[in-house]
């Protein structure tokens, strides 16, 4: 982890901010943020200003904003707060107004260097096995029948 990001107390449920955060999960930063730039969904808004939030402070940490990626992404469920409202025959049904926390994690993408072979080497790919043709089935000999 190289810089994090949390939105605290956002007033849309995390349910909701999970199928965002699927979309984007494990993908490099800049991707991310043009896939929440053309995602219509609500939770896309902050989630995007909090990937915003995230980059900027791995650049104040003097990361180079390329090879950042979204190693760590998650919506935790905030405080729920409970409401009444009218209804029918007197009565007051609850309403829950449920918010959530979202928190972002950046990490660089580290590149693995390629293996050198050993000057006068050849690669070769193994040979692959030949393919066995299936045996056709017998037909069925009924064994009650006289001959």
């Amino acid at each position: 982890m190289l810089a994090k990001a949390k939105a605290r107390h956002i007033r849309i449920s995390a349910q909701k901010v999970r199928l965002v955060l699927d979309l984007i999960r494990r993908k490099p930063a800049n991707t991310a943020l043009s896939i929440l730039g053309n995602t219509h969904k609500r939770a896309a808004e902050p989630v995007s200003k909090l990937l915003r939030s995230a980059i900027a402070n791995a650049k104040n940490k003097g990361i180079a904003e390329d090879g950042l990626f979204i190693s760590k992404i998650c919506a935790d469920e905030g405080v729920t707060w409970k409401r009444f409202m009218a209804n029918a025959f007197g009565r007051g049904s609850r309403i829950f107004k449920r918010t959530s926390h979202i928190t972002i994690e950046l990490d660089k993408k580290e590149v693995a260097p390629k293996a050198v072979q050993p000057p006068g080497k050849k690669v070769t790919k193994k040979a692959e096995k030949p393919v066995k043709a299936k045996k056709e089935a017998k037909p069925a000999v009924n064994k009650t029948a006289k001959k």
